[in-house]
Formats: structure tokens, C-alpha cells, sequence
């Protein structure tokens, strides 16, 4: 599976637009890393959790495109939204398409 930011794939063409496809979690955080938040500084913990997420929704994005036939997924974007205090719904988006070598 081709994933990229670009609206294109050097060297490839699309054949088929396929269309929207996303991957979505929701992650929920606990008090670690309080005293450190309070402090100022990288909280290291988070950052964990934060790419957890990531890729979570990366992951669920990219079965969303398989099911569908893509093999590439062009124009992909993430999106946080937190949902009630301690509780972030993590997004990943694009549009599935197949390629073919140029």
C-alpha cells in the first residue's frame, strides 16, 4: 500500500479513484505525567500516547483503503478532536485509489 500527503504519486498514475476512506480511534489518557504538564517540558509519556493513536488510525485507514481494492491512498491527513476532557478521537483520512507505474 502506496500512503502519501501529496495529491500525487511520482512515477505512478491513477487508474481508479476510489474515494474518502479514514481510520478512527479514541484514546483516553490517565494522570501520568501531572506533575511534569505542571512543570512545562516534553512529557514523554504522552507523547506515546499521542503516537498510539496515530497510529491506530493509520492502521485503521489503511485496512478502510484494502477493503475497498486501493492500493495507494493519496492526500492523507490526521485530525484530533477531543471529545470529553481526557478523552481525544484520533482521525486519519484520504483518498484511496489505484495506481499503476507511469
Amino acid at each position: 500500500m502506496y500512503v502519501t500527503t501529496t495529491n500525487d504519486l511520482p512515477g505512478f498514475r491513477v487508474t481508479r479513484h476510489i474515494g474518502l476512506v479514514r481510520g478512527v480511534t479514541v484514546r483516553s489518557r490517565n494522570a501520568i505525567g501531572g506533575v511534569q504538564s505542571m512543570l512545562g517540558g516534553r512529557v514523554g509519556a504522552y507523547v506515546k500516547l499521542a503516537e498510539a493513536g496515530r497510529q491506530e488510525a493509520y492502521d485503521e485507514l489503511v485496512k478502510h483503503a484494502q477493503a475497498h481494492g486501493a492500493n495507494a491512498i493519496l492526500a492523507v491527513r490526521y485530525d484530533a478532536t477531543e471529545i470529553m476532557p481526557g478523552v481525544t478521537e484520533v482521525l486519519c483520512y484520504g483518498t484511496a485509489v489505484i495506481v499503476e507505474p507511469a
